[in-house]
């Protein structure tokens, strides 16, 4: 994992195309802005696992609904 230090207003990027800004610092609260291209998916962690697991679930689902519609030999 590569650490970096950085101010309210500053920047890192990511390759050519993603940029993500310190907007804001209260606390033990950071604000991001982020800045990608629209067909590269930006979503907080939990999110993520979210879709993920939901994915899982309706491939899962998909796979027992193929394996009964087969014609058994």
């Amino acid at each position: 994992m590569l650490v970096l230090s950085r101010q309210r207003d500053e920047s890192i990027i990511i390759g050519d195309n993603i940029v993500i800004t310190i907007v804001d610092i209260r606390g033990d609260k950071v604000r991001l802005g982020i800045e990608a291209p629209k067909e590269v998916p930006v979503h907080r962690q939990e999110v993520y696992d979210a879709i993920q697991r939901e994915r899982a679930q309706s491939e899962s689902e998909e796979k027992v609904a193929d394996d009964s519609a087969s014609p058994s030999t």
